[in-house]
């Protein structure tokens, strides 16, 4: 008898967890390195987000890709996002230099809408520190007023700041760039290398003090400013239409690579490292 409600138990507990299973959000295919299922960017802001990932990729190797879903539910977005991780396979295999920036804009504030998933190879300079004052101090400030675009393109900018302090193995060769893309405006680049020269002294600096190492615990992010100044830059540069072929040289943002052909993760691999956050 005692057997018996035991198996009656066992089946209904199966039964009951078969529907929870079912309802999880599928992971999206990964299209390339935005991709917004949520409709919060418009084509151009998608496609000039896409540019400036993929001429990222090209001078560093690194990945950081973007996804946008309306909602997680019934998962927290950091379950979902590291089953998101699993199958997308963000960053190089062995060094593991992947970052996925997830936007689940619908979710309830206690699955949280903002994540930033960092690949084990990043998380000595994208420390869960870090990743948590990015969405808070950077990206948050501009959803708070719905300009998602602009706080994506700073979060993407303060993430890339903070991997170019890591020496990573460098990327594989390219392929020449074809004859209309290798025109560079070397006066007019000056003053975006002056900026963004001061923004990212200043981004790794306590006051009064002297530059921070990464992961250090006196981290300051000046109320965020250089990291809104920083997104402004790529922006406005990105709008129109990039700073030419040489970009900044090597681990710098361009404007005017293209994905191209198809798109996936380089086998990568994540631990859950990382943070969440609302706006």
């Amino acid at each position: 008898m005692k057997l018996l409600r035991y198996l009656c138990c066992l089946v209904l507990a199966f039964a009951l967890a078969a529907p929870a299973q079912a309802q999880l959000k599928p992971v999206p295919e990964l299209t390339g390195r935005v991709v917004d299922q949520a409709g919060m960017l418009d084509a151009s802001q998608r496609q000039r987000l896409e540019d400036v990932l993929a001429d990222y990729e090209s001078k560093t190797g690194s990945q950081i890709v973007v996804l946008l879903v309306k909602s997680t539910e019934p998962e927290a977005i950091e379950q979902y996002s590291i089953r998101v991780t699993d199958a997308w396979k963000l960053g190089r295999k062995g060094v593991d230099d992947g970052v996925l920036l997830m936007v689940a804009r619908d979710n309830p504030k206690a699955l949280r809408r903002l994540r930033i998933e960092a690949g084990r190879g990043v998380q000595g300079v994208l420390t869960d520190a870090q990743s948590k004052r990015i969405l808070q101090d950077v990206i948050a400030p501009y959803f708070r007023q719905e300009h998602y675009y602009e706080g994506l393109v700073a979060g993407v900018g303060a993430i890339a700041t903070l991997l170019n302090q890591e020496q990573f193995p460098a990327p594989q060769a390219k392929q020449p760039q074809q004859q209309g893309d290798v025109g560079v405006n070397l006066f007019g680049l000056i003053p975006f290398i002056f900026i963004v020269f001061v923004i990212v002294m200043t981004l790794f600096r306590r006051r009064g003090g002297p530059p921070l190492t990464p992961g250090g615990q006196h981290s300051n992010w000046e109320s965020g400013a250089a990291g809104f100044i920083l997104g402004n830059i790529l922006s406005e540069a990105s709008r129109r239409g990039g700073f030419g072929g040489g970009g900044f040289g090597g681990g710098g943002f361009g404007g005017g690579g293209s994905s191209g052909g198809g798109f996936s993760g380089g086998g990568g691999s994540f631990d859950g490292g990382g943070a969440s956050g609302d706006w």
